[in-house]
């Protein structure tokens, strides 16, 4: 970490950024600003470059998911959450069963064993919120079966996670082969043996929607605590960048904006997370929204 942020002029900053249509333009440099040069070089898998943000500080400026920026806050680590959405979507599309689990209730699930990633990422997490507030499951009734651990190295797992090793198979194959009755998958099912758990995910989305009235919110974007502090005019810099990019290439699902920007947009979507997250118990205590933020980019608009 560089110890002059608050020195005048152009900084150059360690960042990680996944290349999407609504950040494209900041990674091949269309998009760009006077103030600050972002030097991308995180891991391609977006997701790899959590752990080496939040345990080893890797990057200044990185896209993070939003269960992750709560555990890491909860865990003390300098960094603030910027209010612009890099990843949003709908998750029920991802839980997924084979092809032979029938018509039966999201209930039946309970008793029995969900394969997924690790127990604390966010489409995990959103997930067992639409099981149980959705749909009432009791999710602590569910095995879950990760083959990782946690981005944060503080958190212990709860008592009805199981660790698997793959051993060189992928998710869907696990659930293929009948190692786990469902799973949540990082991408669409694509496997004519495999199906989503809801059969009109788009419609349980809808529903999600109507009764709740929130997106689910993936990814944002984090800046360091000590940058946003001595720079605001550079977080506020990055800000303009993130949001020039988004307007190239907006995405929307429903018919809803799902990258909002600025705090007055994101706030009740936030507070959904953040809800979610301390049911779940992988955060000590419920924020409110407005903690997520400091100074700098409270003040941030859409």
């Amino acid at each position: 970490m560089p110890a002059d942020y608050a020195k005048t002029g152009p900084l150059r900053l360690r960042t990680h950024l996944g290349d999407r249509t609504n950040t494209h333009g900041i990674l091949t440099g269309g998009i760009a600003s006077p103030l600050v040069e972002l030097d991308i070089c995180g891991p391609k898998g977006v997701a790899q470059g959590f752990k080496p943000l939040v345990r080893d500080g890797a990057f200044e400026v990185s896209e993070l998911s939003i269960m992750t920026y709560l555990q890491a806050k909860s865990y003390g680590k300098p960094l603030v959450l910027v209010p612009a959405v890099v990843l949003g979507r709908f998750q029920h599309v991802f839980l997924a069963c084979r092809s032979d689990f029938g018509d039966a209730h999201p209930r039946a699930l309970e008793g029995r064993r969900v394969g997924i990633r690790s127990y604390t990422v966010t489409t995990v997490t959103w997930a067992r919120a639409i099981l149980s507030r959705q749909y009432g499951v009791d999710v602590d009734k569910i095995t879950w079966v990760a083959y990782e651990d946690s981005h944060l190295a503080e958190f212990r797992d709860p008592a009805n996670v199981e660790r698997i090793d793959l051993a060189g198979r992928s998710l869907e194959q696990l659930l293929i082969d009948g190692d786990v009755d469902a799973a949540v998958l990082g991408r669409e099912v694509g496997d004519p043996r495999l199906r989503t758990l809801f059969p009109d995910p788009k419609q349980a989305a809808q529903e999600w929607y109507d009764r709740f009235g929130t997106l689910q919110l993936n990814h944002l974007f984090v800046v360091n605590t000590a940058l946003s502090q001595q720079r605001p005019d550079v977080v506020r810099a990055i800000y303009d960048m993130l949001y020039r990019a988004k307007q190239a290439a907006p995405k929307t699902e429903l018919g809803l904006d799902v990258l909002p920007f600025g705090v007055a947009n994101t706030r009740r979507h936030l507070q959904c997370a953040i809800d979610c997250a301390f049911e779940q118990n992988i955060i000590p205590r419920r924020y409110d929204a407005d903690e997520l933020f400091d100074d700098t980019t409270r003040a941030l608009g859409g």
